[in-house]
């Protein structure tokens, strides 16, 4: 069985969709029970630890034989509570789930890290771009703060388990489909989403590159950027980056809308391979 955590939110349902639809046995469990009834579900507090370990080691017949852990349960993004609510639940509740699977023999984990541990909202322009996961976490918030110590969390378990594998993948901001109706609003006015480079990243790409992640051979903890192959505008990328981001070098070159948060190390050590674009959806017009 997979537990994923968080299982009510944007990423989390998609996950369980991807799962389910690839013949894993799943369980959320989550302060919210969720939207579809029949998604299998436990009310579970991850910030309190006794709550966490008694449900990765079983719930009488909604949870048995746990052999991985997806892990999203979060305050979702910055300004949503106040600086150390956010912090305290983010870094607590990461922490109760890395540590309740090592004592449990649980050795698989994946869990939602950020892109804004890359520095968004760039108001300090990036070292370069396309930005990837060769350069050090800069947080700016108390949020991007946790899932960075939370990356390091992973490390040093990993270091405490040598057979564990956690992997963090830093999502991009996620959308539904119903989303894309706004992207045309963005256009006139490329300032509205420089804060992060202009990425995106459709919920059921991520649910793909999580299941990825899963299924993946191999142990340690390791980080990997996750967004769609494309950027949220219909300029050019030498259009956005000349006139906000002129003197930023570029690693490589890139192409005319390809996503600036670079996928590269997804795609070649885990196959991520984004289904989705939001110039493919009737509520963004089909652009």
């Amino acid at each position: 069985m997979i537990i994923v955590t968080g299982g009510s939110g944007t990423a989390g349902r998609a996950c369980i969709d991807e799962l389910t639809a690839h013949g894993y046995d799943v369980t959320s469990v989550d302060l919210v029970p969720p939207a579809d009834p029949e998604v299998p579900h436990s009310r579970v507090d991850l910030t309190d630890f006794g709550d966490t370990i008694a449900a990765f080691a079983g719930i009488d017949d909604a949870v048995s034989d746990v052999t991985g852990i997806v892990h999203l349960a979060a305050i979702p993004a910055p300004g949503l509570a106040t600086n150390h609510v956010t912090f305290h639940t983010n870094i607590t509740s990461t922490y109760n789930a890395f540590e309740a699977a090592r004592q449990l023999g649980i050795r698989n984990i994946v869990w939602a890290s950020s892109e804004t541990v890359l520095g968004l909202p760039f108001d300090v322009p990036p070292p370069y771009v396309p930005v990837d996961e060769d350069y050090p976490g800069r947080p700016e918030s108390s949020y991007s703060l946790s899932k960075l110590l939370g990356e390091t969390m992973a490390e040093q378990f990993c270091r405490w388990t040598p057979r564990t594998k956690i992997i963090g993948l830093r999502l991009s901001n996620v959308m539904v489909p119903d989303d894309y109706q706004v992207f045309p609003g963005f256009q006139d006015d490329p300032s509205v989403r420089k804060w992060n480079l202009w990425g995106y990243i459709d919920a059921r790409d991520a649910a793909q590159a999580f299941r990825l992640a899963l299924e993946a051979d191999r142990t340690g903890a390791d980080v990997f950027v996750i967004a769609n192959a494309d950027t949220v505008m219909t300029a050019s990328n030498d259009s956005l980056l000349g006139e906000l981001y002129p003197d930023v070098p570029r690693r490589r070159e890139v192409g005319e809308h390809e996503t600036l948060l670079a996928i590269d190390k997804a795609r070649r050590e885990l196959g991520y391979a984004p289904r989705y674009s939001w110039r493919d959806s009737a509520a963004a017009g089909g652009r």
